[in-house]
């Protein structure tokens, strides 16, 4: 049997033999020992694998006075398999043998049973070939933003769960700024069609029949607008009006006062009422970018101890109140990176969340430093799609891998892959797949994905994708970024021309941008959207992931011809772009506004759609001269 097998992750050891295991009827899947339970679930995904690809076996727990009749075996045995979710997969002509440290592993050679089987047709046979596997990091998770106004549907992170789960995640986080029903809270949550207690007792219960963990997730600090802006919770704001920032000048709060003992009370209610709803024993208390801390209400105390000093104070209150929780407290890394002499005063159990998303991010710098200190640490790399609409490939790429060569150098014990949804979310969820897929690669086994092919292992196991098309779509749109000549840090330049129409023409990026470069921009994105027609996607949502493709390659067009008109304009303002020109803009936004809307609801939930919208329906209005 000829096969050139591709598979997501790639296995550390992988050796393909002559000859073929032809699937016969009549024969079992011997669960061979213990745990049963987690066995016979093991069991129920081998038998479904091969039932697609030849005849169903019956599980069994005795081989009987006819072992011949034993096509697969399936074995846990930490003797035979050293490392934590190892396995090896022996498929020989008479037998499939499975042995594996503990159930994820025997459950991560399921998975790739089922991509070899994927790429075997209708044939019923399997090639015979012996794999050896381990993960590089023990804990790899995907992280996506929940609060960004994008809340998806059960259905969506239930069959999300099942792609990350196959290909060798093991933990997932849903990040939550005001996104969890809390029963006294109504008011923050209650236009954000937020995840009930309810429903993630469902989800974690899902995660953990795939041997993913749910780790809970909750800003505690800066980010926290979303309870702020509310008259109930303005007085625990650090600067409950706005202050001036080194992002510029917020109009409103956006941290909690970590001197006011209003906002850890607050924290504790919180932490009472999410946690119980989670088998994880970690949780993300977020506590990132505080950039107005010492800007409002603790100025003064932190001139007097110093910035860090102040954050490292209410750090510790979360840790005790985590740890009465019995759990492991998760934190961003980044303000305590800004004060290095205080990472030794990190208490035990508390594990630091070293992140960054542009290519060259300084991993090996700030990796060392919790390295040195002893505090065990994550490197959070990221996908790259938000603020882009259809992705970043070259510098998702190029940051996934960075954080992996760097995380194995210093020693992490996690690789956490971030799903952010700035500004509105606009990117459709399949523009994330290639930053998924990478980050399990990576995470999985590094030297081994080295050389994967991305575009082809999108067609079999994330599009199924018959033509071979769509994988090299997503990933050469996904680098429309770069045919203008204007890097932009964590953006896209032509998602830029969307959020930010009033950039002065000759300041930042917009002063870099070309008409030229512009309509070479449209030309590649033509070209690239061309051969969606000629896809041929076998996935339940083939046909939704078509549509959002096209809508995202529609803004994209969008944008380049609205950075083309200002160009063109006086001044580069938009009020002084041609009255039917504009008319036209307008025209053209406003049908794909309509359809991301559809696009939007078939995926995800109502709540946050109106905010996500209103930044498109402010560049119509500005179009049509109106006032916002």
């Amino acid at each position: 049997m000829s096969l050139e097998l591709v598979l997501l992750p790639r296995p550390q050891r992988l050796c393909v033999r002559g000859g073929e295991h032809r699937l016969q009827a009549g024969r079992f899947i011997l669960l061979a020992g213990e745990p049963r339970d987690d066995l016979v679930r093991v069991g129920l995904r081998v038998q479904e694998v091969l039932a697609e690809v030849g005849p169903r076996w019956e599980l069994t727990a005795a081989a009987g006075n006819a072992p011949e009749r034993v096509g697969v075996i399936i074995h846990v045995d930490p003797a035979q398999v050293a490392r934590r979710d190892g396995y090896r997969l022996v498929i020989n002509p008479g037998q499939v043998l499975i042995v594996a440290h503990d159930p994820a592993g025997a459950f991560y050679a399921a998975m790739t049973l089922r991509q070899i089987a994927r790429q075997c047709g209708g044939t019923g046979c399997l090639p015979c070939l012996y794999i050896e596997d381990w993960p590089d990091f023990p804990h790899r998770g995907v992280m996506l933003d929940i609060s960004r106004d994008k809340v998806p549907r059960m259905e969506t992170l239930y069959a999300l769960v099942d792609l990350l789960a196959e290909w060798k995640v093991n933990q997932f986080q849903l990040y939550m700024e005001h996104t969890f029903a809390y029963r006294n809270h109504r008011e923050v949550w209650e236009k954000a069609s937020p995840m009930t207690g309810e429903e993630i007792l469902e989800l974690d219960a899902y995660c953990r029949e795939r041997y993913v963990e749910l780790v809970p997730n909750q800003n505690s600090f800066g980010h926290m607008a979303r309870w702020l802006v509310h008259p109930r919770y303005n007085p625990l704001a650090e600067a409950p009006e706005g202050c001036e920032t080194a992002w510029g000048k917020f109009r409103g709060p956006f941290s909690l006062c970590p001197l006011d003992p209003g906002a850890i009370a607050l924290l504790a209610e919180l932490y009472e009422e999410l946690l119980p709803h989670f088998t994880s024993r970690q949780f993300n208390v977020g506590c990132d970018e505080t950039v107005d801390l010492g800007r409002g209400r603790s100025r003064v105390v932190c001139e007097r101890l110093g910035v860090g000093r102040v954050y490292l104070d209410f750090l510790l209150k979360i840790h005790r109140l985590v740890q009465r929780h019995g759990r492991t407290m998760q934190f961003w890394g980044d303000i305590i990176l800004h004060h290095p002499e205080l990472i030794e005063a990190l208490p035990d159990g508390i594990i630091a969340l070293e992140w960054g998303y542009e290519a060259g991010h300084p991993f090996a710098r700030d990796s060392a430093r919790f390295a040195e200190a002893g505090v065990p640490f994550y490197v959070c790399p990221g996908t790259s799609s938000w603020n882009s609409i259809a992705g970043r490939t070259e510098n998702a790429v190029a940051n996934l891998r960075d954080a992996a060569e760097n995380g194995l150098a210093c020693g992490a014990i996690g690789y956490l892959n971030t799903d952010w949804g700035d500004n509105g979310h606009w990117q459709p969820l399949p523009v994330s797949y290639p930053g998924y897929a990478c980050g399990a690669a990576f995470s999985w086994s590094l030297r081994a994905n080295r050389g994967l092919d991305l575009a082809r292992a999108l067609d079999l196991h994330a599009f199924k994708d018959s033509a071979g098309k769509m994988g090299r779509l997503t990933l050469d749109l996904g680098n429309a970024y770069k045919v203008a000549g204007v890097p932009t840090g964590n953006a896209s330049v032509l998602a830029r021309l969307l959020y930010n129409p009033s950039q002065p023409r000759d300041e930042g990026w917009m002063a870099k941008l070309t008409v030229e470069g512009l309509e070479k921009t449209l030309d590649y994105i033509n070209g690239v959207v061309a051969s969606l027609s000629g896809a041929r996607m076998a996935c339940e949502d083939a046909e939704q992931i078509a549509d959002e493709f096209a809508n995202a390659a529609d803004l994209l067009r969008h944008a380049c011809r609205l950075g083309i008109a200002r160009l063109r304009a006086e001044k580069g303002e938009v009020a002084a772009i041609p009255a039917p020109t504009r008319a036209a803009l307008a025209e053209e936004l406003g049908a794909i506004v309509t359809q991301y809307r559809t696009l939007w609801l078939s995926r995800n939930r109502e709540g946050g759609l109106s905010d996500s919208v209103a930044r498109m329906e402010r560049l119509i209005a500005m179009y049509r001269g109106e006032q916002w």
